[in-house]
């Protein structure tokens, strides 16, 4: 049977490789971003009554009244804006599936979506599944910060999106207030569309504040901005996020939403809703991966491996140029093998081919496992 593959060129993907060969290999795998710890219990619990009391049908298209009370509640706390729970926040199932409903409910063939290399690996196909064009800019290592100057070069009259992602996967760079009025200049009295991922907005170190695009009126009015309650409940596997949006903007994105997912899991809405009663659960996230951080960090002093800057995320990159010459997969799937540690090379992030030696390493992990995995790395 013959037919065209609309993903050509898009196999396993490298974090599926890197945690298999963990698995082969009883390799420590600090390769996939998720924890090895559970979410809290009283989360757990709160899920459990609602399987209980017999909340097992569809939620709503958009999402359970409460829980999207509670994100208007936290988003008004923390950024500024009085959100529409009803007609500006839509529950999804995931990150993912909110990023691939944004580009799909805007994106036409022919037109033209920036976004920022190193990045996460699900942005250049949907664009490409949509019949876009991903155009790439190139953050550069150890920095990996943007030159708005040379940004602006790639917006032309056929770019519909841009996609930015603070704190960044996998640099661990976080966008400044400069970055964000940079980028609100440059798209004054233009049509483009602003698609931010910021499913790690709580992970952020340093006395740092994260600076999302729902402070920005400029860049309010044309963003869809996206968080995960996955990654901010140590709960990768629900799948489970959600989207903000202005009215307009969310119409579309419910158009595609209802016919890819329609709606998401419904106990787990209820109980998050009961849960975000207490800002602290969430709060409290930055101090406690910031420990992580610096935890890890302690426990590979001494190793060839060179930490760069960790400014947000859960992920640490670490240049190996002392340690070897060998390109950056070869070297994570060696690193994985040999001295029982799985990472993931940084190279991957990028369309183009890439030379630096950098892998990343992720640090969401009981303090257990961070000191064993240093004690293996301060061996290569």
């Amino acid at each position: 049977m013959l037919f065209n593959s609309k993903l050509p060129n898009v196999g396993t993907t490298i974090f599926t490789v890197m945690s298999a060969l963990a698995e082969k290999h009883g390799a420590i795998n600090l390769a996939q971003g998720f924890p090895d710890f559970s979410p809290s219990e009283r989360l757990v619990r709160l899920v459990a009554d609602y399987l209980e009391k017999g909340y097992h049908q569809y939620a709503p298209m958009a999402g359970v009244p409460a829980l999207r009370e509670r994100i208007v509640e936290k988003i008004a706390g923390l950024y500024g804006p009085s959100l529409d729970p009803i007609h500006e926040v839509t529950i999804t199932a995931g990150g993912t599936q909110a990023i691939f409903t944004a580009i799909a409910a805007f994106v036409h063939p022919g037109d033209e979506v920036i976004l920022f290399e190193p990045a996460y690996d699900s942005y250049r196909p949907s664009i490409e599944l949509a019949g876009g064009t991903a155009k790439a800019y190139e953050l550069e290592a150890p920095g990996f910060r943007p030159d708005w100057e040379k940004f602006k070069r790639l917006i032309s009259s056929r770019t519909r999106m841009i996609v930015i992602n603070t704190p960044h996967n996998p640099s661990g760079t976080v966008l400044q207030q400069e970055d964000l009025l940079k980028l609100e200049q440059l798209l004054q009295g233009t049509d483009i569309l602003v698609l931010s991922d910021e499913v790690y907005e709580h992970l952020i170190f340093d006395g740092r504040q994260h600076q999302s695009i729902l402070r920005f009126p400029g860049l309010r009015e044309r963003g869809l901005a996206v968080y995960s309650f996955g990654k901010t409940f140590h709960a990768t596997g629900w799948k489970i996020g959600y989207c903000v949006a202005p009215a307009a903007l969310m119409t579309e994105f419910r158009k595609v939403h209802q016919f890819n997912v329609f709606s998401v899991n419904t106990p787990i809405q209820h109980a998050l809703a009961d849960f975000m009663k207490d800002p602290h659960e969430y709060l409290g996230l930055g101090a406690f991966y910031h420990f992580k951080r610096d935890f890890f960090l302690d426990a590979m002093e001494g190793s060839r491996l060179k930490p760069l800057t960790c400014e947000g995320t859960y992920f640490l990159l670490c240049d190996y140029s002392a340690v070897s010459e060998e390109p950056d997969v070869e070297f994570a799937r060696r690193m994985t093998v040999e001295y029982g540690v799985a990472a993931i090379p940084v190279s991957v992030f990028y369309q183009s081919p890439r030379e630096e030696r950098i892998i990343r390493l992720c640090f969401a992990k009981q303090d257990e496992t961070l000191e064993k995995a240093g004690r293996l790395l301060r061996k290569i």
